[in-house]
């Protein structure tokens, strides 16, 4: 390569986000589906923050987890969300140097925090059910906050190298990056150096953060089955087993579209480009978007809350 054509881009002051490669006829269509995402995800969890903070039965460590598991869903959707609209709706689509890196610091280490949310959530399930009579002096508010504090260091950290590696990079093929937030493998494979440092650390982060949190919530969840079918009647069995329905229905809406839009990414070399886009932005809106619905309509404490809000006619 000539010295002309690598020192067009080193280092470019902007980047160009080119929203779904393929489907740019389509953009102002699919900036209604996405903004119905975030609308009802921004609403649901304001509202799960406002039911938790005023409601003093709710201040137990289930409704603390899901009070930062809302916090979380708030940034994810909101890190990646404005940034689109403007390439959909205004064809905005440049991105400055260093806020694209923030954006993508933001949103790996918001989904290393949510994931260990959920492992937190795993546990207090694990010590409701299996030794309930202990669950309040064993999840005191000073041990729920170390957890809290952990799950924010643990995510913070782990991902923190992640901009600081892919800044000192050379970018001197392009500045356009095909996507419509600043995704971690597609502003790897602009770069004109070798990143294998960069993708071992990224791949040994996902697997290590998501192995370890899924096999933690699996080991949980195998003593909570034995306990609950250790129950003598069945009532008792599946009112115990429904107080972990909304825990289990968030668990799969976040780690399955993450699961499949990595794999699809990885290994997926035939998938068309858009479909790629679409999944990554699928498993980022989706999860904030049915997380407050799923706890709203199956955990009963924040139900009557919620109902009590909007109090019938003639009441």
């Amino acid at each position: 390569m000539s010295d002309s054509n690598t020192t067009d881009f080193t280092n470019p002051s902007t980047f160009i986000l080119l929203g779904i490669p393929g489907l740019e006829a389509a953009h102002v269509w699919i900036s209604i589906p996405f903004c119905a995402m975030c609308a009802i995800a921004i609403l649901g969890n304001f509202t799960i923050l406002f039911i938790v903070k005023m409601e003093p039965s709710l201040h137990e460590p289930m409704y603390y987890f899901l009070f930062m598991l809302a916090v979380s869903d708030l940034v994810l959707s909101t890190s990646i969300l404005p940034k689109t609209l403007s390439i959909f709706w205004f064809n905005s689509r440049e991105i400055d140097f260093s806020s694209c890196f923030t954006q993508m610091y933001f949103i790996h280490c918001f989904l290393t925090m949510e994931s260990g949310i959920f492992v937190a959530m795993a546990l207090d399930r694990y010590v409701a059910i299996c030794d309930p009579l202990r669950h309040s002096a064993i999840l005191t508010n000073a041990v729920v906050a170390k957890i809290g504090l952990a799950v924010v260091l643990r995510g913070s950290m782990l991902v923190l190298p992640v901009p600081f590696l892919v800044r000192q990079w050379p970018y001197c093929r392009t500045n356009i990056i095909p996507h419509t937030h600043c995704e971690y493998m597609a502003v790897v494979k602009l770069a004109c150096a070798d990143t294998h440092v960069s993708s071992y650390y990224g791949l040994s982060v996902v697997f290590f953060v998501t192995s370890l949190d899924v096999l933690f919530i699996t080991l949980s969840y195998i003593q909570i089955i034995r306990a609950i079918f250790s129950i003598p009647t069945k009532d008792t069995r599946l009112k115990t087993f429904s107080t972990c329905g909304s825990h289990l229905c968030v668990i799969l809406a976040f780690y399955i579209p993450a699961l499949f839009s990595f794999l699809t990414h990885r290994f997926g070399h035939n998938v068309a480009l858009h479909f790629h886009v679409l999944m990554a932005n699928v498993y980022l809106l989706v999860p904030p978007m049915l997380n407050p619905i799923i706890y709203g309509v199956r955990t009963r404490e924040i139900r009557d809350r919620l109902l009590r809000l909007f109090p019938h006619k003639g009441t």
